[in-house]
């Protein structure tokens, strides 16, 4: 004979608004209450994963933020949350830069370089190839590497110069090796190169690299440093000056102009810093890769 066993109904279930977790493991549900009071600690159900032994919702309560110890209250919103607050950058690291400083002759563009490599240790000047003449106070390998004409043209044979002109009848190249090995090592590298060389440079790295030009405040200061260098004779001179008129015309060509005014390098210094620091705080960030 069959006896006919009665179960108990179920309990009704109560459904309550909830808002769910980002997080696989846990559920959170927020208990609501009409008589909430003010500052009164909040309390959250997290009901467990459904792997876990223990099914029983955890109570996490988390004190009022005016009054709480600090640590406190971050592992208390960290259990809450079901996860970790991370340490890590929230910016990224940014990508080590270069940047061709380029004007007119007599503007100062080794005077604003050597000042600034001074004060950046993270800047490198990569020093240029030339097949002219040493000139009087010049150090091989810190303001450039002098070489014959038949050197450099071997190595433009050998693809080793990252750009390379002809200038007032010299040769001027950049080698490509020295960047690269200075930027794998996460440095920046600042390049000094003529009107020429940007234009070639700007159509090898296009937006990769910052193109800054370097100018004196007027055409007749320019002129005025180029008679103080006693470097040229008159007839340099004159194709010199020619030459600085026609490369001003090229400005817009550059990311960013900054003027070299007589007695202020220190200025026109912190002006060339302020344009790296702004790239290295852009969100897109350039990105050359030799």
């Amino acid at each position: 004979m069959f006896r006919k066993i009665l179960f108990p109904s179920p309990p009704p279930i109560l459904f309550f608004p909830f808002k769910f977790s980002p997080f696989p493991k846990h559920r959170t549900l927020l208990s609501l209450s009409p008589n909430i009071i003010p500052h009164a600690p909040l309390r959250f159900f997290c009901l467990t994963s459904p792997m876990s032994t223990d099914s029983r919702p955890r109570t996490v309560s988390i004190p009022a933020a005016d009054v709480a110890d600090r640590s406190d209250l971050i592992r208390a919103l960290e259990t809450s949350l079901g996860s970790h607050f991370s340490s890590d950058p929230i910016a990224p690291t940014p990508s080590p830069l270069i940047v061709v400083i380029s004007g007119p002759s007599g503007v100062g563009k080794d005077a604003v370089i050597n000042r600034l490599t001074e004060l950046r240790r993270n800047l490198h000047f990569v020093v240029t190839c030339t097949s002219r003449a040493k000139r009087p106070g010049e150090t091989e390998g810190k303001d450039y590497y002098f070489v014959t004409k038949e050197q450099f043209l071997r190595m433009v044979e050998q693809d080793e110069l990252l750009e390379h002109a002809l200038v007032y009848g010299e040769y001027k190249g950049i080698p490509k090796q020295q960047v690269r090995d200075l930027m794998g090592k996460g440095y920046d590298v600042v390049l000094r190169v003529d009107i020429q060389g940007a234009e070639t440079l700007r159509r090898v790295l296009g937006q990769k690299a910052v193109f800054v030009f370097l100018t004196a405040e007027s055409e007749a200061k320019m002129v005025e440093r180029l008679v103080d260098r006693r470097t040229e004779r008159k007839e340099e001179l004159l194709v010199r000056i020619a030459t600085a008129r026609e490369e001003v015309k090229r400005v817009s060509s550059f990311d960013y102009v900054v003027v070299n005014k007589e007695g202020e390098l220190e200025k026109a210094v912190q002006t060339v810093e302020a344009i790296i620091d702004a790239e290295k705080a852009k969100v897109r960030q350039r990105n050359a890769v030799l």
